[in-house]
């Protein structure tokens, strides 16, 4: 969410900024809708103005007894009520039809984001471990997890439809140990604190981290209104809407290990097998709020901390700045770490962290005073998946996958499971 001030002060900068993102300049339509709003309360002022001063001219005149006179003062109080209530009207539909314009646009990317038109333009940044040489044909999860009698998507759909999938026995402890796993590595080692939050929220928590208006349609909606969340960045962002915070309770960072849920509406026909994109998933998110100084570093701590999981686990992985066509509606940059997947023989998206700058912050008012004496400012949100435990899933099945289709489980996750391998049941 952008500030009009700072679009009417630098209007060439602002549309050149909206172009690197593939858009058309939209200063001019800005500042117009503004020019129209400021129209409308000078208007509105000025008959303010002449009814206070016809109110009280009315008194005057019926203390000199001047009838006439106060009967047309009052005649014309009535008229500036009217017009005064049409102005009211006009204002709020004149400052609604700025704030839609200004929400609708994304936020501004940094200036070392890469430009392009779509993922194949991302940069990769670094390789971390090396992909397992198999002496056999490595098989994808689902093939591993059906072979294993462990996995049934079949029976999911009957029960929900596509894109659900049903885990028993030893590979569901795998994913509940999976998901513990990294919530205690952040809890215990980076310094977040664990929350349990809604899985329902209100419209403003969504609109406050920006999938709303624009995504709607890739969200669920319930009968009375409320959203299931998409991502716990919803409501741990959120954790700081409308409120001004002390520079000295900064960072302050939050972790979750919730279920989300996505329509993924226009992604037919895309991995539509197996785990890779479902409707119902678990992640551990990460959400970080800072001062605007820090959130570039903070943006950095968080990618270690994310690569910190993988590293653990023993899986490679590489991670990537997304390009202006790639990247998301909220961020002003994003980091996408990518696992080797085997059994597809490719990197595959497993976490993105994002740094956001002040845009959620001015969609939720979340403000700090950078000292005790100062006037409060926006503060830096960022978020990032820590990871999504359904991938990890998938990438321990293919990576620690046997040629008898059996599963080992990775040394680091032995305390949460009680066992060291899956096979066949």
């Amino acid at each position: 969410m952008f500030d009009i001030r700072a679009v009417r002060d630098a209007p060439d900068a602002f549309d050149a900024a909206l172009k690197k993102r593939g858009m058309e300049p939209a200063a001019a339509r800005l500042i117009a809708l503004d020019d129209n709003r400021r129209n409308i309360i000078s208007r509105l002022q000025d008959a303010q103005t002449k009814r206070n001063t016809a109110s009280k001219a009315i008194g005057k005149a019926k203390a000199a007894k001047d009838e006439e006179a106060a009967q047309q003062l009052i005649d014309e109080v009535a008229t500036l009520k009217a017009e005064i209530q049409a102005g009211e009207d006009a204002e709020r539909t004149a400052s609604e039809a700025l704030h839609e314009a200004l929400a609708a646009l994304p936020n501004m990317v940094l200036a070392d984001v890469p430009e392009g038109e779509s993922e194949s333009d991302n940069v990769e940044l670094r390789r971390i471990g090396e992909p397992r040489a198999f002496s056999f044909p490595a098989k994808e999860h689902d093939a591993l997890g059906e072979g294993l009698g462990l996995m049934d998507v079949e029976k999911a759909a009957m029960l929900a439809g596509s894109r659900f999938t049903i885990l028993t026995g030893k590979l569901a402890r795998l994913e509940r140990a999976l998901g513990q796993f990294m919530i205690d590595l952040h809890t215990n080692t980076h310094g977040y604190l664990e929350v349990s939050p809604p899985l329902l929220v209100r419209d403003a928590p969504v609109f406050g981290t920006a999938q709303l208006p624009k995504f709607a349609d890739d969200l669920f909606k319930t009968t009375d209104g409320r959203w299931l969340i998409p991502t716990a960045e919803v409501p741990l962002t959120n954790l700081v809407r409308e409120q001004i915070l002390d520079a000295a309770a900064l960072p302050l960072r939050f972790t979750a290990l919730t279920p989300c849920f996505r329509s993924e509406a226009g992604s037919a026909g895309r991995d539509t097998h197996g785990m890779l994109r479902q409707h119902q998933f678990q992640k551990c998110e990460l959400v970080s709020i800072t001062t605007p100084e820090a959130s570039l570093d903070e943006q950095e701590r968080m990618v270690g901390c994310a690569e910190a999981v993988l590293k653990a686990l023993g899986l490679p992985y590489r991670v990537v700045t997304l390009s202006t066509g790639d990247i998301g509606f909220a961020a002003q940059r994003t980091y996408d770490i990518e696992v080797w997947l085997p059994g597809q023989n490719t990197y595959r998206e497993i976490s993105s962290v994002s740094v956001c700058g002040d845009f959620q912050a001015r969609r939720m008012d979340a403000r700090y005073r950078p000292a005790p004496d100062a006037a409060p400012g926006f503060v830096h949100t960022l978020n990032g998946s820590g990871v999504a435990v359904g991938r990890a899933l998938i990438a321990v099945m293919e990576n620690y996958q046997e040629e008898d289709g059996s599963i080992r489980v990775p040394e680091i996750l032995l305390p949460y499971t009680g066992f060291d391998r899956i096979s066949a049941e």
